[in-house]
This record gives C-alpha cells, structure tokens and sequence, in this order.
C-alpha cells in the first residue's frame, strides 16, 4: 500500500468547533497508526465569510489538543499551497477539462428562476434540484451568452439512470439512485469552485488515500465519485463517521451546547482530557479504559472499532474526566504550573487588567470584580433578574435576541459589538440602561461590574452565547412554540433595523 495520507480541511468561517477536533483526531489516528501523513489544507473559497482570524484560532485549537499536522499553509509542503484561495488558476483548469470532455455545462439561470423552479417543486412535493433548463443548450447560444458577460455558473452532469454504490469503510455498501443527485454547481460565478470541485481535485493532487468525514457527506459521495470518474482518477477510500450529538439524539449544535474548542480551553478543560472525550466518542480502547493519552489512542487504534452509533457529548462526562486528569494525572507543581498558565495567560490578562484597573483600590478589590471572568457560569437565580420595569418575560426576549444577534456579527470587537447592542435596544423600545440589566446579570451575575460591552468582547462568542442560554433557563427557558413566535419577531425587527 502507498503511503497514508489524510487530511482535515475546515472552513475558517466561525469559531473552531469540537466537530472538526473530532475528525481531526481520527484522521490524525489513522495516518500516524499507518506511519502516515495528516494534512491541513484550508477550504476558504467562501470569501464573504472567511476569515484570517477564524484561520488562526483553527490552527491554534488544533495544535492546543496536540492534533499536530504534518503539511499545511503554516508548514508547506510538496503539494501546497494549501489555502484553497490560493489555488484557483488549478480549479480553472479542471473545469476547463471537464466542459470540453462534455462532463459539465454552463448555466446561466438567474437567482429569480431558480428560486421560482425550487418554489414550485416545493408546492409539488417534488425532489429539490436543478431541472437542467441549460443543460442542452447549442454551441452558439453558450457562445452568445458567454461574449455578453452573462453571469454563469458550471454545473456538472449526473446520469438520468441507474445507481451510485458508495464503499464505506464502517459500513455496508450505500445505493444511491442517481435521480436523487443535483447537477452540482461546480464553479460559481464569482469564479471560486465549490466545495465539491475543489475537494475532489485537492484529495487527488495531494495524494490523499483516506477520506475521514462526517457521515453527513454521504449523500454528497456520488458527485465526488462521478469526478473522480470524469477525471480518471482513482478515488480514495472513503470513511464517514457518526456525527456528535446533543443529549437528544440531533446533531451537536452551538444552540443546545457550547461547540468552539476556544470556549474549552477558557473553561479551564485540560487539552489532553479534551482529545480523550473526543477519542471516546464512538471509539474505545481495546480493555475499555477510558482515560487514555493520545500516543495510548494512536498505538491502539483500529478504524474497524469506530461505533456507528451517534455518540453523544455529554459535558458532564467531560467534567468529570477532566476531573480525574486534575486530580491523577497531575502533581502539586504540576498543578500549580498549568492553573497559572491559564489563569495568568499574559493575553487574557492584557484584556482584563483595562476593565478593572480604574475600579480597585487595592489587590484585593480584584477577586470580586473580576472573578466573573474566570468563572463558568454565574450563580444567579430567577431573583437576581427582578427589575422595576422589566418583566421576567422581557428580559428572557432580550437575551435570546442578543443571542441571535451576535451570531449574525461579522467581526467579534467592542465597537461592533455594541452598535449592535444600541440597534436592538432601539428597535425593541427600550431604553439601553433596561435593555443592559439582564445582559449584566447573565454574563457578570451581578448588575454592577465592568462594562457588560466590554466584558463580552473579553469573553468571546462562545463562552457569552453560553452565559445567555444558561441566563434563559434560569428564567424558564422557551417551548418550541415560544421560539418560533420570538424567531419571527425577531425577523421583523432584523427587517426593521435593515430599513432605518
């Protein structure tokens, strides 16, 4: 057999999620199990969303749960660059060949007719997709279309007929009829490829022989095997790993659980416990330990034990293994040493020492006024919201709109962060000193403290977002039926502000 290669390709558009730990660790497993290589390569085509800082925090969670690579944008490599915005003129050329092998097309539906097909198959209860509208178009009419500019996309074909077999190395072989496969877009009009192209031409000029994902690209299997097919390529080996769930069953989401490896590290999680729950998730040692380090996870592992059943991430179990690292695993230096680095980290402290520094007279005025930074969540009860002129249900709609409105922020700093905050306390008729109450006791426990916009920039997306769903619980939480009406307010006053 060639040498192994894998590789974890994540999308730096958000926070570092726990998800691509999760198939980073496994990847990493098997190549290393096979004196392999584990590849970075950074999926970045999504340019209105991506981020150098997203980039940085990704490659600073990976390296802080020890998931080493071995080539990437940081370290190169024979086959980089490894940012895929970096290997565009390579895309061009692949769909170059497939349009003239007649393997794809060009498409220059509008976004208006597209919409207009995907209502009416919806109305019709019909299967979602393109409907080939450009699909037979001559030669000059492309030609016509192509010297005026029109904007376009390329789009793959797919068989009309027939069946796609996909071999996974965890399961029996998936039948996949062809008409359920969309004629994908392949490179998008801004001229940046799709996920889909991209992925498969990077796997094969990088050599990659085992693709490790989430069992959710299953039904995207077929495209990418038919490209390797129109190319002449052999495919790699193909793997999908169960997806992390919530304590319900459904698919780990930053909504029930925080998910950013970031907030983790800031909850003071040790990383080795961190990548032994993540190594627990659908995989077991074989004498069923389950405090293992990742060198134990490597000399033992076998990809055939991987457990399709969806593993749950239960932050209890990850409490209390953590729990047993603290107490086990570390000497009183040892502990001394590690809770200084975290609680001392001189970055987290630059941030820190501003808010507070003009509030103490003494030393001793810090433990109270800052300890909130260094907590988990605040120890508050329905009482600590009481407010004159705020009812509980008020304050829960104010929090789980601020909730919602930080996700939509497109950069995470003070100024930004509180335009928002000013916007939605306008929009929501409420003075901003009312609006803030309930956001001071749910981040700091208290209603005096450091500036609540400043702390929040302090904190982070993940560890705030935390602090307010706890903050919502505390005051009942919301039905399904709550949700939904608070979602579609929420949408006209997002409406609202757009308009002022």
């Amino acid at each position: 057999m060639s040498e192994v290669r894998t590789r974890i390709a994540p999308s730096p558009t958000g926070d570092p999620h726990v998800g691509t730990a999760y198939i980073a660790l496994f990847n990493l497993c098997f190549a290393r199990q096979h004196g392999g290589k584990f590849i970075l390569r950074i999926e970045d085509t999504d340019q209105a969303r991506s981020t150098k800082k997203s980039e940085d925090d990704i490659l600073a969670a990976l390296s802080w749960l020890g998931l080493n690579w071995d080539e990437g944008p940081d370290k190169g490599g024979e086959f980089g660059p490894y940012r895929q915005s970096e290997r565009s003129d390579i895309y061009k050329k692949h769909v170059d060949q497939l349009l003239d092998d007649g393997h794809a097309f060009h498409c220059f539906c509008s976004t208006e007719r597209l919409s207009e097909l995907r209502k009416q198959q919806m109305a019709e209860k019909k299967p979602l997709g393109y409907d080939g509208h450009c699909l037979h178009l001559s030669e000059t009419e492309i030609t016509q279309q192509l010297v005026k500019n029109t904007p376009h996309v390329v789009r793959m074909k797919i068989p009309q007929t027939g069946t796609c077999i996909v071999k996974d190395m965890l399961r029996d072989n998936v039948a996949i009829d062809w008409q359920q496969v969309d004629m994908q877009v392949l490179m998008k009009s801004d001229g940046l490829p799709t996920y889909h192209l991209a992925n498969v031409v990077d796997d094969h000029l990088m050599q990659i022989t085992h693709v490790i994902r989430g069992e959710e690209w299953i039904s995207s299997a077929p495209k990418h095997l038919l490209l390797y097919q129109y190319f002449g390529w052999e495919a790699p080996q193909l793997c999908h790993m169960p997806l992390l769930r919530n304590a319900d069953k459904s698919k780990l989401s930053k909504r029930k659980n925080p998910t950013s490896v970031g907030y983790y590290q800031r909850m003071g999680y040790l990383p080795e416990a961190v990548t032994n729950y993540l190594g627990m998730m659908g995989w077991s040692m074989p004498d069923e330990q389950e405090m293992f380090s990742l060198e134990d996870m490597i000399n033992h592992f076998d990809i055939n034990r991987v457990s399709l059943g969806g593993p749950v991430f239960d932050a209890e179990k990850l409490d209390w293994l953590n729990g047993r690292y603290l107490r086990e695993s570390l000497s009183n230096d040892e502990f001394i040493q590690r809770f200084s680095q975290w609680a001392f980290e001189p970055k987290k402290l630059q941030a820190i020492v501003p808010l507070i520094k003009q509030r103490v007279e003494r030393f001793t005025d810090i433990a109270p006024l800052a300890a909130f930074f260094f907590s988990g969540m605040p120890a508050i009860d329905a009482g600590s919201f009481e407010h004159k002129f705020l009812a509980q249900e008020d304050e829960k709609k104010i929090l789980q709109f601020i909730a919602w409105r930080i996700e939509e922020l497109d950069a995470w700093h003070r100024d930004q962060i509180e335009k928002a905050f000013t916007q939605l306390a306008e929009c929501m008729n409420f003075k901003i000193r009312d609006f803030l109450f309930p956001v001071f006791i749910a981040i700091a426990g208290s209603a005096v403290s450091t500036s609540v916009i400043d702390s929040i920039a302090v904190l982070g997306l993940d560890m705030t977002r935390a602090r307010l769903r706890h903050a919502i619980t505390i005051l009942g939480g919301t039905s399904k039926k709550q949700l939904k009406n608070l979602e579609k307010e929420y949408a006209a006053l997002a409406l609202q502000a757009e308009q002022s």
